[in-house]
């Protein structure tokens, strides 16, 4: 695959947004996040990081591409009320300074509902602002994970994760566009044109690494245990939150990613993969749900026609998809 060129001008403004929004996030978390706020568990940092990320990143699209519609994690209603004027105003405080210049509070309110679109249209871009809250709390992985959709198919991603390294630089942003190929490039460097990356040529599954979330509620982790039991994975498993797992498959820290529901009823949002799955398949994985069926982002909000996600270096794929179904169906633990 070479670069595809349909999508540079959208690339470009994903790329700045995204950019500009982890340069926000990292002050927050300089400015906002100290030992107190850790003891008293209050995440009040993270509310200010989350809702400034996602107002910097539809300012962004919102003046590049006018027509198109964000589907995001957010909207202002809860920071509207009145006990939450602090609040409120830290989230102004912080777009304004990255932004360059003293924003009225409403322009924010309104860049932020801008990301409140309900994914009906044929084309629009979904955004999670901080995917990996708990991470970005311990000063660990987070990502600023931003997708444009078009005609229900994931056709550009662009993954901002400020405290992955890359090479020796602190921070990276990965990107992939519909037939192009997966890059990543250090955040701060803005000139970047990037490195092309390859996920895992591992073809003996028991050579593989898993990645998995930090947090266990994010993912059975004792069926993922189990899997890699029976695939002959002895090697620990690769521990990051968020969407930086992805980027983690695409670069070959690790090749296999496992996201199996904890509760029957579950449902995965469109903002949690959408960035990810096209990275991971720009540089040559698969990404399907733990039923081996492509992931159907033609539905909504939810991706409710899939159950669980699975992302690999591609040659293990139907191996690591078998091993799932033989431990969720309670079968024999012994390869054929």
């Amino acid at each position: 695959m070479s670069d595809n060129l349909n999508y540079e001008n959208e690339l470009l403004v994903a790329v700045q947004a995204v950019r500009a929004a982890a340069n926000l996030c990292r002050s927050v978390q300089a400015n906002l996040i100290t030992a107190d706020t850790l003891e008293k568990k209050d995440k009040s940092p993270v509310t200010v990081a989350d809702f400034a990320s996602q107002a910097i990143v539809c300012s962004y699209l919102q003046q590049a591409f006018p027509q198109d519609q964000v589907v995001g994690e957010e909207d202002s209603t809860d920071l509207q009320h009145h006990e939450q004027v602090q609040l409120r105003h830290s989230v102004v405080t912080h777009v304004g300074e990255e932004l360059g210049g003293d924003l009225d509070e409403a322009q924010v309110l309104n860049w932020i509902d801008h990301g409140n679109a309900d994914a009906t249209q044929s084309r629009y871009w979904t955004l999670d602002p901080i995917d990996g809250t708990k991470g970005f709390l311990r000063g660990q992985q987070y990502a600023i994970a931003l997708a444009l959709i078009e005609q229900g198919e994931v056709v550009l991603g662009v993954l901002g994760c400020p405290n992955m390294l890359v090479g020796e630089q602190l921070g990276g942003i990965f990107t992939a566009t519909k037939e192009g190929v997966a890059r990543m490039f250090p955040l701060a460097d803005t000139n970047a044109k990037g490195e092309v990356i390859h996920v895992s040529q591992v073809a003996e599954v028991n050579l593989a690494r898993f990645c998995e979330s930090v947090e266990s509620g994010h993912s059975n982790q004792t069926e993922s245990a189990q899997i890699a039991a029976l695939l002959g994975i002895a090697t620990e498993p690769y521990r990051i939150d968020s969407q930086c797992k992805y980027a983690a498959v695409a670069r070959n820290d690790a090749s296999i990613y496992l996201r199996l529901p904890t509760r029957a009823d579950y449902q995965e949002k469109i903002w949690d993969h959408a960035a990810g799955k096209i990275i991971v398949e720009a540089a040559g994985g698969k990404v399907t749900d733990m039923h081996g069926n492509p992931l159907d982002f033609s539905r909504g909000r939810l991706l409710d026609n899939n159950q669980g996600v699975v992302a690999t270096g591609g040659a293990i794929h139907d191996q690591v998809i078998e091993a799932i179904q033989r431990v969720r169906g309670q079968t024999n633990l012994e390869l054929k």
